[in-house]
């Protein structure tokens, strides 16, 4: 798997999003499980592993699925984005 790593050996971030999902899921009071379900049910292929790994950077996101989460969340695009 791909690692992104500072010279004093901490991961990086793989996203900026996988914060804001998180909290937007806690608002929510929903699983990571229910979370990946709701977006199976709007069309996005995702499963709960998948949501943990966005959630603590360790996975890429991509445009596609930005658009699915800020949809579930009915936030922009931006407020994802935002730090």
């Amino acid at each position: 798997m791909f690692s992104n790593r500072t010279t004093d050996g901490s991961i990086v971030r793989n996203n900026i999003a996988g914060i804001k999902v998180a909290h937007f899921r806690k608002e929510l009071r929903i699983s990571q499980r229910e979370l990946s379900d709701r977006l199976n049910t709007i069309g996005l292929d995702i499963d709960k592993n998948a949501v943990q790994r966005i959630e603590s950077g360790q996975r890429f996101v991509t445009d596609i699925e930005l658009g699915y989460l800020a949809k579930i969340f009915d936030v922009t695009i931006e407020e994802l984005l935002r730090r």
